[in-house]
């Protein structure tokens, strides 16, 4: 039977070469009888610039281009590599799509995107989501110096496990008023997203279904998509992987 593959939230990075190894396992070995997959945002968990190329990145890279020599790779941009740029997504095969994507799944119209815009009550996070949109604010900060961005980067990710421990549940995760509202100005029935790391099939009014992906902080997280529905797997880490 023919799927769709989502994953998202897996926070790659160095100091956990886990996610990674699980992750490369996945893409050689989970892949078999998909015909496309979605990468839907924080495909690392933090990213400095196409030119700041570590072993784990160029890793990444590799292991994304030959599963899109077999089938399509989509990616949308999260809250985490906002700054993943054109050199990387063509070293790996990626074809990137808007914030917020449209497509008939199997007949069902369903909404795509990485999840963070519905997050309307976390309102400092939106203040700098705006901010860090504007194209001078992204050219600015791709043009500091190496070691600038690195050190930025260090520090939004220390900021970010201090503001989130701080913040309510509710505020961090979506807004229903904000999901209502994007499914009525898409005319879509279905939604998948990520960002919130609360993987769960919610089935809506109207027939409606909001569909969240999970992290891959201790295990993997699938979203399976076919003409059945949709379906969410956790992927076990392997005994190889469960240090770090």
């Amino acid at each position: 039977m023919k799927r769709t593959v989502f994953v998202g939230d897996l926070h790659l990075s160095a100091d956990r070469p886990d996610i990674t190894q699980a992750f490369v396992h996945f893409l050689s070995h989970g892949l078999d009888d998909a015909e496309a997959l979605y990468i839907i945002g924080d495909l690392f968990e933090v990213w400095m610039g196409d030119d700041i190329a570590e072993p784990f990145s160029i890793a990444i890279s590799e292991a994304i281009k030959i599963v899109s020599n077999t089938m399509p790779v989509y990616f949308i941009h999260g809250n985490r590599d906002f700054m993943v740029g054109k050199q990387f997504c063509l070293q790996a095969g990626m074809q990137v799509l808007p914030e917020v994507y449209c497509i008939d799944l199997y007949g069902v119209n369903t909404v795509i995107l990485h999840g963070d815009s519905l997050c309307t009550l976390d309102l400092a996070y939106q203040r700098f989501r705006r901010f860090r949109s504007l194209g001078l604010v992204r050219w600015v900060y791709s043009h500091l110096p190496k070691k600038t961005r690195l050190n930025i980067a260090a520090k939004i990710r220390q900021k970010s496990v201090q503001g989130n421990q701080q913040k309510h549940y509710e505020i961090m995760d979506v807004e229903p008023s904000a999901v209502t509202e994007l499914l009525a100005s898409t005319d879509c029935q279905r939604m998948i997203h990520g960002h919130t790391h609360r993987p769960a099939i919610h089935q809506l009014s109207h027939q409606q279904q909001r569909v969240v992906v999970g992290d891959w902080y201790t295990q993997g997280s699938v979203l399976n998509v076919s003409e059945n529905g949709c379906e969410l797997l956790q992927l076990p880490f392997l005994e190889t992987n469960c240090t770090h």
